[in-house]
């Protein structure tokens, strides 16, 4: 199963993160602890509303969200 990200988009696709789907819960995020570029993916570190820290990656090329929990 792709991992699963909703996100606010406006000008251009994922720039913001609202919730992910996690062990097959939907999460909502709290905040947005940082956010970056690396090429060719957007990616940011996201708290919940539960505390819990992950790292989301949009590959643009792919149009494929990856989940990391550090």
């Amino acid at each position: 199963m792709p991992d699963i990200v909703e996100c606010h988009s406006e000008y251009e696709y994922a720039e913001k993160p609202v919730a992910l789907t996690w062990q097959g819960r939907r999460l909502e995020i709290a905040e947005i602890l940082s956010r970056w570029r690396i090429p060719g993916a957007k990616c940011f570190r996201v708290e919940t509303a539960a505390g819990q820290i992950f790292e989301l990656f949009y590959g643009e090329l792919y149009d494929e969200w990856r989940i990391n929990q550090p």
